[in-house]
C-alpha cells in the first residue's frame, strides 16, 4: 500500500512543478492615449522575465459598459481551479480627462469578466461594490480567504461622508463574483492609500500598497487577511518615490531546499516608464534588488500576473499569437 501512495505523491508533486513552470500571463492596459489603450492587453512569458505581446499588441478584451474604459486589471484563478475572474477599474481618462471628477464623482462599480479557459470570455458585466457615497472604485483585487471560505475583494475609494478627505482601501466579500456583501473599510491610514496587492507564501500574507503621502510603496506582513498587519521594517524599496501599482508574483518555485524567487513590479508612473522589476529570493526579508534582463513588449501599466500551467500557456499562445488585431 505504501508504494502506490508514494507514487501518487510523486505524481502530484510533478504536476505542481509543471503548473508552476508553465509560464505567466500579464494583464495590463497601455495608458490614456486613446479609448482603446484603456482596455485589457495580454502578454505572455515562459520565465516571468521575457514577455511577448499577445493578439498583435491589440486589446484582448474591450469594455463597452459603464465608463467604457478599464484600468488596473487583476486576474485570479478560482479556489477550485475551474474559473478565472478578471476585475478592473471602470474608468476612462481618455474619454473624460478630469481626474477630480474621477475621484469624487466616478464609478461605484467594477468591471468583471469570467472565463473557464482564459481564451473564451463571457461579456463584461458592471458590478456595484462600493459604498453609496464612494467617489471612485479604483484598482480592485481579490484573494481567497481560507478562514471564511470566500473571496476578499478590495479597492480604493474616497467618500462623501468625510468630504473626500482621503483614499482608503475598502473591501467586500463574495463567493461567486455575482453578489457581494456590504462594503467595509479594510485599510485606514492617516494619509491616502491606494493600489493594494496581497500575496501568500507559506502561512504568511504579504501586502504591498502605495502611500500617497510619500508617493512610495509600503510592505506589510500578517498571519491572516483580517489579522494584525505589521510593516516589514527592512523593506528595501520603501524610499523609492514616483511608483505605484505594486504587483508581486513568483518567478521560480521553491525546490531542492532553495526558497522561491519573487518579482515585485512597480509602475514608474512619474517618469512614464511603465513597470520596473525588482527581485528577491527571500520574500519575508523584504530585500528586493533592481532586476536586469527583463524585456517587456511595451510600457506595461498597472495590471497583474497569473502563473500558468503548460497547457494554459500553449492554449493562450495558440489562440492569441495567431489572432488578427
Amino acid at each position: 500500500m505504501k508504494k502506490p501512495f508514494l507514487m501518487l505523491l510523486l505524481m502530484l508533486a510533478h504536476a505542481a512543478v509543471l503548473a508552476a513552470d508553465g509560464g505567466c500571463l500579464f494583464v495590463t492596459f497601455k495608458g490614456e492615449q486613446s479609448p482603446m489603450t484603456e482596455q485589457i492587453y495580454f502578454a505572455l512569458s515562459r520565465d516571468g522575465r521575457q514577455w511577448q505581446a499577445l493578439n498583435g499588441g491589440e486589446p484582448a478584451l474591450i469594455s463597452r459598459v459603464g465608463e467604457k474604459g478599464v484600468r488596473d486589471p487583476y486576474l485570479l484563478r478560482s479556489h477550485d481551479g475551474k474559473k478565472f475572474y478578471l476585475l478592473a477599474t471602470d474608468l476612462s481618462i481618455n474619454l473624460n480627462g478630469d481626474w477630480g471628477r474621477a475621484q469624487t464623482a466616478g464609478s461605484q462599480s467594477i468591471v468583471i469578466w469570467e472565463s473557464s479557459d482564459l481564451v473564451h470570455w463571457l461579456p463584461p458585466r458592471l458590478v456595484h461594490v462600493a459604498a453609496w457615497d464612494a467617489g471612485c472604485t479604483w484598482a480592485p483585487e481579490a484573494i481567497y480567504d481560507e478562514n471564511t471560505g470566500d473571496y476578499l475583494v478590495f479597492w480604493a475609494s474616497k467618500n462623501r461622508r468625510d468630504h473626500f478627505a482621503r483614499q482608503r482601501i475598502w473591501a467586500a466579500r463574495t463567493r461567486d463574483f455575482q453578489t457581494f456583501s456590504e462594503p467595509f473599510i479594510y485599510i485606514d491610514k492617516p494619509n491616502d492609500v491606494i493600489d493594494t496587492d496581497i500575496v501568500r507564501e507559506g502561512n504568511k500574507y504579504y501586502r504591498f500598497s502605495k502611500d500617497e503621502k510619500h508617493k512610495a510603496i509600503t510592505m506589510e506582513v500578517s498571519d491572516e487577511l483580517m489579522g494584525c498587519w505589521r510593516e516589514v521594517p527592512q523593506f528595501s524599496l520603501a524610499k523609492l518615490q514616483g511608483y505605484e501599482g505594486p504587483e508581486c508574483y513568483q518567478i521560480k518555485p521553491a525546490a531542492g531546499g532553495n526558497p522561491a524567487a519573487w518579482c515585485l513590479v512597480l509602475d514608474h508612473y512619474s517618469k512614464g516608464a511603465g513597470y520596473q522589476p525588482f527581485v528577491t529570493d527571500n520574500l519575508s526579508s523584504g530585500q528586493f534588488a533592481a532586476a536586469p534582463n527583463f524585456n517587456f513588449p511595451f510600457h506595461l501599466r498597472h495590471g497583474s500576473i497569473l502563473t500558468l500551467s503548460d497547457e494554459e500557456f500553449e492554449r493562450l499562445e495558440a489562440a492569441y499569437t495567431k489572432a488578427k488585431p
